[in-house]
């Protein structure tokens, strides 16, 4: 018996020590799973393995710490000391494909969340959540398309680059280089979203040091 609880203890290190290999576990288990998804934090995850064949999670899927799914709950013990009657309870789990989960993320029995979604931060999704939406809180609800989140973005994400520049500037007295830098290269490499907006790392700062207030 103490072999066996050693072993199991050894496993879950294992399998939980890299997305790759719990997803190589979540698989095995008869969870359905697609390419390109992540865990980001495998050990605070939870997913309810006592019916994992009810769980099926499309492609590029991101899954933050504390992310958990469960298919089933075990409300109905209150049934069986009030009424000495078991009831079962359990429902699919259906995560469609580009979707990406903030930290804190629960999903209930019974969900479909369809694809192209962001899940926000401390989300409980107890209800569907259509494709192309963006949605958050406790119960989780649809706050607003993708679309118009991403136009949204498009007009933010500028001044947050410019803000962040100025911060590296006051905490460290000299501007950030090209590596000290990640997402911001979209400003001024050609291949990418923003692609075109400046013509170099030179004009990019100098543009961030106009906008510091």
């Amino acid at each position: 018996m103490k072999n066996n609880k050693i072993m199991s203890f050894l496993k879950k290190v294992y399998y939980t020590s890299s997305s790759v290999r719990y997803i190589e576990f979540l698989k095995k288990q008869g969870v359905e799973i697609g390419s390109g998804c992540i865990f980001r934090a495998p050990k605070t995850t939870i997913i309810d393995m006592t019916r994992p064949y009810l769980i099926s999670i499309g492609n590029n899927v991101d899954m933050n710490v504390n992310f958990k799914i469960y298919t089933h709950d075990w409300g109905a013990r209150v049934f069986i000391g009030k009424y000495n009657q078991m009831i079962n309870s359990s429902g699919k789990v259906t995560i469609g494909s580009n979707i990406y989960f903030g930290a804190d993320c629960m999903v209930l029995k019974g969900v479909t969340i369809g694809d192209n979604c962001i899940i926000g931060a401390g989300s409980i999704v107890s209800k569907s959540i259509p494709s192309n939406s963006v949605a958050l809180g406790n119960p989780c609800r649809v706050v607003c398309s993708l679309e118009e989140y991403y136009q949204k973005r498009l007009k933010k994400a500028p001044m947050e680059a410019a803000e962040l520049v100025n911060a590296f500037y006051e905490r460290k007295r000299h501007y950030p280089l090209p590596n000290e830098l990640t997402e911001e290269e979209i400003y001024y490499k050609s291949d990418s979203t923003f692609g075109g907006r400046f013509n170099s790392f030179d004009e990019f700062i100098e543009w961030c040091k106009q906008q510091k207030k």
